[in-house]
C-alpha cells in the first residue's frame, strides 16, 4: 500500500488509499462507524491480490482516522452521502462499484440516494434494522447516553472516555464471534488501536447519531442495480431476519450469510468474502457486457 492520496472533497483534503492496478476497474470502499481505513485493509489486500485488474479506493471517512472534519457542516447522513458522492466522482468518475461495511452502508445507500451512480454495490453487514427497536434497543440507548456524556465533557476528558481501552475492550468482546484465540486477539488490537481515531467528539456524536438514526431500507429505492449483500449469521447490530427483509426489497440483489460470523465480517470472514465478491464482480461483468 502507498502514502495516501490527498482529495480535496468539500473543502477539505479526504486521506485516501489505493490499492491494485493504477489503471483497473475502480471500486470504492467505505469503512464503517469510528473506523478508518485500516478496517478495511485486509479485504482490500486480498481483492486486490485476487482480482489486480482492480483499482480499489480505501479513505477514511471526515473526521476519522487521517481525515480532518468538513469545516462549518453537521456530520449527518447527508453530509457523508454528499461527501462520498463527490469524491468517488472524483477519484473513480465511470462504471464504478461501491462497497461498504456498516455505516458505511449507510453512507453508500445515501449517496445512491442523492445521484452518484454506481455499476454495482456491495453492503456487508448492512444496518437494516433500527437501532433503537429490536433486541439492542437497550445497548442503543446506552451507547446514547455515553456519547452524550463525552459531548457534555472538556475536550481532553471527552476523549479519554470515549478511548477508554476497557469501554472499547468490551465492546470488541461483545462483537467478535470467532472461537479462534488469535484472530479473537488480532481483532481486539484493531479496535484498541483504530477505533478511537477520531478528529473530536463533537464530530463523533454527530457520525453517530447518523448511525443510529437510519436504516439502508429507507434508501432501497435507489439500489436498482446488481446488490450483493453479505451479513453474518451472528450479527448483534442488525438480527438475520432484517437483512432477508432487505433482500426481498431490492430488485436485483442477492444475499451471502456466513455462519458463526457477527458484524465483523470484515475480519472474521475476510477469505469467504472474497470469494463471494470476486464471483459477484465476474459474474455481474458478464451480464453486463
Amino acid at each position: 500500500m502507498n502514502e495516501p492520496q490527498l482529495i480535496r472533497v468539500l473543502g477539505a483534503d479526504t486521506r485516501s488509499w489505493t490499492y491494485g492496478d493504477p489503471d483497473g476497474g475502480p471500486i470504492v470502499f467505505v469503512h464503517g462507524f469510528r473506523g478508518d481505513h485500516h478496517g478495511l485493509d485486509g479485504i482490500a489486500r486480498a481483492l486486490s491480490e485476487s482480482m489486480p485488474e482492480l483499482r480499489i479506493h480505501v479513505p477514511d471517512l471526515p473526521g476519522f482516522g487521517d481525515s480532518p472534519a468538513i469545516p462549518s457542516r453537521t456530520h449527518d447522513l447527508s453530509l457523508f452521502g454528499e461527501w462520498l458522492r463527490e469524491y468517488a466522482q472524483t477519484v473513480a468518475p465511470h462504471a464504478r462499484t461501491i462497497l461498504g461495511h456498516s455505516f458505511g452502508s449507510l453512507v453508500v445507500a445515501s449517496a445512491l440516494k442523492s445521484g452518484l451512480t454506481a455499476a454495482r454495490t456491495i453492503l456487508i453487514n448492512p444496518i437494516s434494522s433500527p437501532a433503537l427497536k429490536g433486541p439492542q434497543a437497550a445497548l442503543t440507548q446506552a451507547a446514547i447516553l455515553y456519547y452524550r456524556a463525552a459531548d457534555a465533557l472538556p475536550e481532553p476528558a471527552a476523549r479519554a472516555l470515549l478511548g477508554n481501552k476497557l469501554i472499547v475492550r468490551g465492546m470488541s468482546e461483545v462483537m467478535a464471534k470467532t472461537g479462534d484465540r488469535e484472530l479473537r486477539k488480532w481483532i481486539h488490537d484493531q479496535h484498541e488501536q483504530y477505533f478511537s481515531r477520531f478528529v473530536d467528539s463533537s464530530t463523533l456524536l454527530e457520525a453517530f447519531r447518523a448511525s443510529v438514526s437510519h436504516t439502508v431500507p429507507e434508501f432501497a429505492g435507489a439500489l436498482t442495480m446488481p446488490v450483493l449483500l453479505i451479513a453474518g449469521e451472528k450479527d448483534d447490530i442488525t438480527p438475520l431476519a432484517h437483512q432477508l427483509d432487505l433482500q426481498r426489497m431490492l430488485p436485483n440483489a442477492q444475499l451471502q450469510i456466513f455462519p458463526d460470523t457477527g458484524h465483523l465480517v470484515h475480519y472474521e470472514a475476510v477469505p469467504d468474502a472474497i470469494l463471494e465478491i470476486r464471483s459477484f464482480l465476474r459474474r455481474t461483468e458478464e451480464q453486463a457486457a
